[in-house]
This record gives C-alpha cells, sequence and structure tokens, in this order.
C-alpha cells in the first residue's frame, strides 16, 4: 500500500478509540509495512559520511523528542566508540544543559533555545538532526533555519506529513502515521536502526581502512 493511501486511512481510523492492545499493534504494523526505508538509508549514509570526515551531529526536540534526542547521541557517541578509537563520532544534544536551555528561553525566548546553541556551535558540513512528531515545534524550526544559515546539512524525523520542518531538512523522515505515540515508537525504532547500520558500517571500515564504499564520501 502506497504510502500516501495509508496516511489517509490512518487519519479515517484515528478517529475512533484505539480500544485495546490488538487494535494498536495493528496499526502500527501497518505503519511500519510503509516507512521510508530508503530515506533511513540516506540518513545512514550521511552520518556515516560525518563520522568519516569528523563532522559534528547537533540532535534536538521537545518533549518525548528531546528524550530522544539524548539517547541517539547516548548511541551515537558512546555506541560507537569501539569501531572509532582514533576517530569517534563527534555528536551532541540540545536537549541536555538545562540551565543553557532556561538562560536562553529566559533572556530571549523559548522559540530560541534550540537556534542559539547552532549558533555557538554548528559550522558548515556539520549536520543538524531535528525531531519533532508534528514538523511544526517553532524552536525545532528556528534550529533548523538557524544551521542551514550556518551551512549545516539539516535532517528531520517527523510524523505526519512532516509539517514545517520538511521543507528545511535536506533529508526527512516522515513517519506515514497521524498517531503521535506509533510515530514517537516508530522514532525510536528508526534511531536504532540508524544505529545499527552506523555500526555495521564503522566495522567494515575499521577492518578495511583504505576502503572507502563509493557514495559515501
Amino acid at each position: 500500500m502506497p504510502n500516501d493511501n495509508l496516511t489517509m486511512l490512518n487519519r479515517r481510523t484515528f478517529t475512533r478509540p484505539i480500544t485495546d492492545s490488538e487494535d494498536y499493534f495493528g496499526q502500527l504494523s501497518l505503519v511500519m509495512a510503509a516507512m521510508p526505508h530508503s530515506k533511513v538509508e540516506q540518513v545512514a549514509d550521511k552520518l556515516f559520511e560525518a563520522w568519516l570526515q569528523g563532522d559534528k551531529i547537533f540532535v534536538f526536540g521537545n518533549g518525548g523528542s528531546a528524550a530522544l534526542a539524548s539517547h541517539f547521541a547516548t548511541d551515537l557517541g558512546k555506541g560507537t566508540s569501539a569501531f572509532g578509537k582514533h576517530n569517534r563520532m563527534k555528536v551532541m544534544s540540545f536537549t541536555d544543559n538545562v540551565p543553557l536551555l532556561t538562560a536562553w528561553a529566559n533572556d530571549t525566548s523559548y522559540d530560541q533555545v534550540f537556534a542559539e546553541q547552532v549558533r555557538s556551535f554548528a559550522q558548515p558540513n556539520d549536520i543538524a538532526f531535528a525531531i519533532s512528531g508534528s514538523g511544526n515545534s517553532p524552536n525545532v524550526i528556528a534550529g533548523l533555519q538557524a544551521a542551514r544559515e550556518a551551512g549545516a546539512f539539516t535532517i528531520g524525523l517527523g510524523g505526519f506529513q512532516g509539517g514545517n520542518m520538511k521543507s528545511l531538512c535536506d533529508i526527512c523522515i516522515v513517519i506515514p502515521s497521524d498517531n503521535m505515540q506509533i510515530i514517537e515508537d516508530l522514532h525510536t525504532s528508526v534511531s536504532h536502526a540508524l544505529f545499527t547500520l552506523l555500526c555495521n558500517r564503522m566495522q567494515a571500515q575499521a577492518t578495511t581502512p583504505h576502503a572507502v564504499a563509493a557514495g559515501r564520501r
């Protein structure tokens, strides 16, 4: 079933309550069957390229997406360290420094809490990785705009139709669902898929240090 048709189906289906676990996991399975796998592979390629070139990765989002930003940054930063002893992946979550977040929120606005961090750290070819179920969070949008101004590569992980975030991303993985809980379930799955793909590619690179796969530079 094409993604667009599945999204339309979900919009109709989710107007009624999901009343039992079989129904919930049935809906989850439908969405999983329509996942944009090629986009996930493209993001894995780009993250692998960032590791090879020593570029930095900055991850941010709100609420559950803030928790996933921390989780994903931990996976990328520590979980891949065994494969990059002399070239570790450089990754930071912009959701972790609560005093800094509140300082920017208090002195500018909450909309700027990620953008101001981007302006402090991002350089050309770095990656801004934004997570937003709706794709419309103002601070996520501002963070992506600041990243583009800095010459960074922008990646989005969203849901629904991608929201305003989609047009600001060089690559955007959109979970084809209008159910926020299913979107967040699959955001975590995507982060784990990316981590697994990166570990495999980094391990292969470590065993053949002079063989870089075509198209990965």
